[in-house]
């Protein structure tokens, strides 16, 4: 068993909430404010106190069915034209004996106008913002993940927060399948690993490209780390969670949730994945010398954010703030 934090856990529990926010500092969007396609009307009924406690012990809940049919027609006319013309970001991360390909890219929103819509017109904010029982919620970016076809290709565990320009425990990522997923297909959490008092060191993605991008040791990094844990290797030892997902549901995890797979397909299944990450109150960016990946630390800079700053300007919006509670 691994040691657990319990401060951080403990804070995000629900309880009697009052903010001290003036309404004249709100952003974009409140609790109350509008929601295009949303198939309920109220998020604040949808993201139950169960929720809250499972999200905040377990590091990982999947909502069901909230997410109007609208949005994942929308998304999956972005990917297609994702697909057909990637970012400089695209890549490839695995080509099997038969063709069938694994695909990455992130970053594209602010290129790509359905993913743009999402973003900034969908619930997805507020039901990050709930789930993390934070008081407001910036976007940081997003990522989509494709396979073939009867792929065989499984990600291997890692944590998102280690590869990040930022740190903080309120952050989570909402990984929405557009197409149906099995359970075994679907990605897998380690329960509980997002409150591990252990820094590890992660896994080298940039050797999954097959060509010289991102080949960044990760392990030389900092001298503090651990040895990431066999997973694979030891999965009596841990509980596993996944689910079967369909079109509409979401699962949010915490960034330092271990997780991974979702890459053994039934041979007439593929998989689209539209993934978006949130920062929540106790975010600050955070430059590490190797490893950033995404690595916003140069855009960042430009935009005037310096380690220590709240993320927020034009490419970190802040998408939804709790009501203020009248005093």
């Amino acid at each position: 068993m691994k040691a657990t934090t319990t401060s951080s856990i403990r804070r995000r529990l629900p309880g009697k909430r009052r903010s001290r926010i003036s309404p004249a500092s709100r952003l974009r969007r409140t609790s109350s404010g509008p929601r295009r396609g949303c198939p309920v009307s109220n998020l604040a009924d949808v993201i139950t106190h169960q929720h809250i406690v499972d999200f905040a012990t377990d590091g990982v809940v999947c909502l069901r069915q909230v997410i109007n049919p609208d949005w994942i027609e929308t998304l999956t006319a972005g990917l297609a034209r994702n697909v057909a013309d990637p970012s400089p970001r695209g890549r490839v991360w695995s080509t099997d004996e038969h063709g069938r390909v694994t695909f990455y890219d992130s970053q594209v929103w602010q290129e790509i106008p359905e993913y743009r819509d999402f973003v900034e017109n969908s619930p997805m904010a507020e039901l990050s913002g709930r789930v993390m029982n934070v008081e407001a919620v910036n976007f940081f970016f997003d990522a989509i993940f494709t396979r073939s076809t009867g792929s065989q290709f499984r990600t291997p565990f890692h944590q998102d927060e280690p590869y990040w320009s930022v740190e903080g425990f309120d952050t989570c990522s909402a990984w929405m399948p557009l197409v149906p997923v099995a359970k075994r297909s679907a990605l897998e959490f380690v329960k509980g690993s997002h409150a591990w008092d252990v820094r590890y060191a992660q896994t080298n993605f940039g050797a999954l490209t097959g060509d010289e991008r991102d080949q960044v040791v990760y392990d030389q990094v900092e001298d503090n780390l651990e040895p990431f844990p066999d997973i694979e290797g030891n999965r009596e030892q841990y509980e596993i969670l996944s689910w079967d997902m369909e079109p509409g549901d979401v699962a949010i995890f915490n960034a330092r949730m271990i997780h991974g797979g979702s890459g053994l397909l039934h041979p007439d299944r593929d998989l689209k994945v539209f993934n978006t990450q949130w920062l929540g109150d106790d975010v600050r960016v955070m430059f590490r010398p190797e490893g950033m990946d995404p690595d916003h630390s140069q855009v960042m800079t430009e935009h005037g954010l310096a380690p220590g700053d709240r993320v927020g300007g034009p490419l970190y919006p802040e998408l939804w703030r709790r009501e203020p509670v009248a005093v």
